[in-house]
């Protein structure tokens, strides 16, 4: 038999948990920027996403409110980073009719990109490894995809926090630079440990290969078309994401900072794609130059995030950007692959720049 205690406590209790369908989830990101923003919202009390059915699990009181009600209420928190909960299932529009703006963009920049390299004015691909010039436009694309959400959701975040106060150009300030500092030390931190490794032509092959088809993944996923690939992309473990969104609420001098440190650490396949990178470069500088021209490449859009409203994500074009932004990745993913084979002598060279 339960005791008085007990029966008032279970009579009072009137958790409930909901399961609601997610429109506009699309990577790992999501799934933390949708726990992060709902776990503190009024009512709750768990929260569990799920990335390969697109659905969150969401326990908590909200009093007499019907379900309908529930998933507009819970909406409203996430609506800004441009995803709505909903009980129907979210219905895939692959909008194949993007490739037809799509493809004669990629290959345009194509015949561009090919051009410049062959007079020398750009230097993107090289013996299989990645340039600075690759690392930037890599950084460029990465801040514009999905993967980044996560950092603009931190950003956002902290912009409101400080906003109240009416502190919004510092903030932002101390976070770019603790973004960049970091992406440059850990960067060549990882290149100084690749070097302790001493990686030979066989290691350094594997990375490089490795790059290759998490870049090919990343782009096969920006397309939007093919949707099982979302499952084979690398993810950072959810904990240190979750730590950095709740950082990035604190109210202290030291906040913006901490939170663009903690930005090294997020889920974002790109960022992951040129940490694995860096280990193969074997040095501190290099490592460290690699990470830091790929963090400038994100800096102009994320700063923009900074100060607006911004998003690519909820733009009527973004399925027609998305669309030539997977396409450049998976060109640059098959240079990488294509150039790697040939340096070990596994396939003769095909593309002699």
């Amino acid at each position: 038999m339960y005791d008085q205690k007990t029966i008032n406590f279970m009579n009072n209790n009137k958790s409930k948990t909901y399961n609601f369908h997610v429109h506009g989830m699309h990577c790992n990101a999501c799934v933390l920027l949708i726990e992060s923003e709902l776990a503190n919202y009024p009512g709750v009390t768990h929260v569990k996403a799920t990335l390969s059915s697109r659905s969150v699990d969401v326990s908590g009181d909200f009093g007499n409110k019907t379900d309908e009600e529930v998933a507009k209420f819970l909406s409203i928190p996430i609506q800004d980073n441009g995803y709505t909960l909903s009980l129907e299932k979210q219905v895939e529009m692959s909008k194949w009719s993007d490739f037809k703006i799509a493809i004669p963009i990629a290959l345009l920049f194509a015949v561009l990109f090919v051009v410049l390299q062959k007079v020398g004015l750009v230097n993107l691909i090289s013996s299989g490894s990645v340039t600075y010039g690759t690392a930037f436009v890599i950084g460029i694309v990465a801040s514009l995809s999905t993967c980044m959400a996560v950092v603009g959701g931190l950003l956002l975040s902290m912009s409101a926090t400080f906003a109240k106060e009416g502190d919004r150009v510092k903030p932002q300030i101390l976070f770019h630079i603790g973004r960049l500092v970091t992406f440059f030390v850990l960067g060549g931190v990882i290149g100084a440990i690749g070097s302790a490794f001493a990686l030979n032509v066989s290691m350094t092959f594997v990375l490089n290969l490795l790059i290759g088809l998490v870049m090919l993944i990343l782009g096969i996923n920006l397309l939007g078309v093919f949707h099982f690939t979302k499952k084979l992309q690398p993810a950072m473990p959810k904990f240190i994401g979750k730590y950095a969104h709740e950082v990035s609420k604190f109210n202290h001098t030291l906040t913006p900072f901490l939170v663009g440190i903690a930005t090294f650490f997020l889920p974002c396949g790109f960022t992951q794609s040129m940490q694995i990178y860096t280990l193969s470069t074997g040095s501190f500088l290099e490592g460290g130059l690699t990470m830091l021209i790929f963090a400038l490449g994100t800096l102009p859009v994320l700063a923009l995030i900074s100060f607006s409203s911004w998003n690519i994500k909820n733009s009527s074009k973004a399925g027609i950007f998305f669309k030539t932004a997977g396409l450049v990745v998976i060109m640059f993913a098959i240079f990488n692959l294509i150039n790697a084979l040939a340096v070990v002598g596994i396939i003769p060279p095909i593309i002699n720049f």
